[in-house]
């Protein structure tokens, strides 16, 4: 059973597990903005495509990037795919995660059990996956056979993006076994608590930084999120700095 418990500091509310790790936040004056540094990087798929036809969540934590891709693409099914029932109530209840409706669906159920149903092969053109539990040392589900089924629930121009809080023998893991799944993947630099967040896709991108970053502006005027600096952060890591 998963404990629940609510904080909160100059403005902002955060989600915990039961232990000090804060495993979701939300702004209480910008509801329906991303807070945190990494889960905005999260949305680093926007540099390659437009937003598909259904986008998929593995671990709603508080609810920020289901949130914002409900209301940011008006054009796009929302899928959030959660174990813990009470994780749910708690987003309904303290982050303003809507109800379900025609767009929205938040399923009840394991993510591992998502990507491998049939019915949902390459049904997503996005999936985000941040699946982490009260302890937060790595990803609880980190296998090959994961990320194949990953990759599997996505269409043929599918991206998936991934949050790596953990050590760095189950990080590299966790690139080895997306490497073994998609064409190409890629990482952004460490943020400020841990977190790094890597993106893998099915088809591999021709990558031009001169048109990346004027859609970085273009995500920034729309979006508002910092997504130029994500450009950078490709461009260190094609560098390998």
């Amino acid at each position: 059973m998963t404990i629940i418990t609510i904080s909160e500091q100059d403005g902002v509310r955060d989600l915990h597990f039961g232990t000090p790790w804060i495993q979701g936040s939300m702004r209480l004056a910008k509801p329906d903005a991303i807070e945190l540094e990494y889960v905005q990087q999260m949305m680093i798929w926007t540099l390659f495509r437009d937003a598909p036809a259904h986008i998929v969540q593995l671990g709603l934590g508080a609810g920020a990037l289901t949130k914002f891709c409900y209301r940011r693409f008006p054009s796009s099914r929302i899928t959030a795919v959660e174990l813990s029932s009470a994780v749910i109530q708690a987003c309904r209840e303290h982050f303003a995660l809507p109800p379900n409706d025609d767009r929205l669906d938040v399923l009840e159920m394991d993510a591992m059990d998502y990507v491998i149903a049939l019915c949902n092969r390459r049904s997503a053109g996005i999936l985000q996956v941040d699946l982490y539990d009260a302890q937060a040392r790595g990803p609880v589900l980190d296998s090959a056979a994961f990320y194949r089924s990953c990759a599997n629930s996505l269409d043929s121009n599918g991206i998936m993006t991934v949050n790596l809080y953990c050590a760095l023998p189950d990080r590299l893991k966790n690139l080895q076994a997306m490497e073994e799944a998609f064409e190409a993947v890629a990482w952004l630099p460490e943020v400020h608590d841990g977190n790094v967040v890597a993106i893998a896709f099915k088809r591999a991108p021709s990558v031009d930084f001169s048109e990346l970053f004027v859609r970085a502006h273009s995500i920034g005027q729309t979006l508002g999120l910092p997504a130029a600096s994500w450009v950078s952060g490709l461009q260190s890591w094609m560098q390998g700095d």
